[in-house]
């Protein structure tokens, strides 16, 4: 079994019994990548000639994703690496940590770089309603994961297990930290910021890649454990994914009070709910926004299995070494998602 608590037995990674676990941290080794290797002087020629709504949008985001790395790398450290069996999941959960203190040292880079009042950012998601209400949100399920009456081999413990997955890897890396790529990118679109815009593709890999495994875990615990698919608990993971989007909507007012050239809140809630959309749908439930992609540049980028389809394609991007870890399609077996109870979130 994939989830239950791990014992000293469970260290022996072959026989592999996840090969996609084991295939997706071989890809994360390959797409290693460190901030510094980016150059910023041209952005901060950039900052000058924005304006002061476009300035306040990316300290916003810096404000958010700066604390942001950190709360995932400590609900991956005390809510997911636990409770899994697997030493191949282990294997990827371990690089995943990684990069997630190597994104923190990235927006580090960035604070440090820009002319910031850098204490005032670091203080923004404690004292803005919208950032504080997103960190409770995830606090809510992390709180469960800590508890010493939690017991991963009950149903209960298992459902736990799944709120906080989706909580932390569905909504906060697979829709908020899209929403804020989206916005973070746009400025790369209109010719500004370019270098900041690559170190954030480098960032929405490594979080394609976060995606693709939390999507796998869903679908790998749900075939293992049938028990929990019921009408009454995919209403559940539907809800947590709402909240989650309605927390996302006012986070986005405060991050565009005026909006911008080509850019306000309206738009980029349009995106949220497009992605929530396709959330759901990777998760095998219906869509719920039925929402169409305004971002038409981002389409690539919003799609895991475009984006990090590489047990089908080669990764062209920036690697390593030139070692192919994947594996053919033929040989490949995708875990498909567990039949949803007919008529939730319809």
């Amino acid at each position: 079994m994939l989830i239950g608590k791990a014992s000293p037995d469970d260290m022996n990674l072959h026989p592999i019994r996840y090969q996609w676990a084991y295939d997706l941290y071989n890809q994360a080794v390959r797409n290693t990548w460190f901030p510094h290797e980016i150059a910023l002087k041209e952005d901060l020629d950039d900052w000058e000639k924005m304006t002061e709504d476009e300035r306040h949008a990316v300290k916003f985001l810096m404000a958010f994703f700066n604390p942001a790395e950190l709360i995932v790398n400590r609900s991956i450290a005390l809510g997911i690496y636990p409770y899994l069996k697997s030493p191949e999941a282990h294997l990827y959960l371990a690089k995943q940590m990684w990069e997630e203190a190597n994104h923190c040292v990235a927006f580090e880079y960035v604070l440090q770089t820009f002319p910031f009042d850098r204490e005032n950012i670091f203080q923004l998601h404690l004292s803005v309603p919208s950032m504080a209400a997103k960190e409770e949100y995830i606090n809510k399920y992390m709180r469960r994961m800590t508890e010493e009456t939690l017991n991963i081999e009950t149903m209960d413990g298992k459902k736990d297990f799944l709120r906080n997955l989706v909580a932390t890897n569905i909504v906060m890396e697979g829709i908020w930290f899209y929403s804020g790529f989206m916005v973070a990118l746009s400025f790369r679109q209109r010719n500004q910021l370019r270098n900041f815009g690559s170190m954030i593709n480098w960032v929405l890999r490594d979080e394609s890649l976060h995606l693709k495994f939390g999507m796998n875990l869903v679908h790998n615990i749900l075939e293992e454990n049938q028990e929990l698919l019921t009408e009454d608990f995919a209403a559940e993971i539907r809800d947590i994914i709402i909240e989650g989007v309605n927390l996302e909507t006012q986070y986005n007012k405060d991050l565009f009070p005026q909006g911008i050239l080509g850019l306000n809140a309206d738009y980029v809630n349009q995106y949220v709910q497009y992605v929530a959309d396709r959330r759901l749908e990777e998760l095998g439930l219906p869509k719920f926004y039925n929402a169409t992609n305004p971002a038409k540049w981002m389409s690539t980028a919003t799609d895991v299995y475009e984006l990090v389809n590489f047990f089908e394609a080669q990764n062209t991007s920036y690697e390593v070494d030139g070692h192919s870890a994947s594996v053919k399609k033929e040989e490949y077996k995708e875990p498909t998602a567990p039949a949803i109870p007919a008529g939730v979130g319809e």
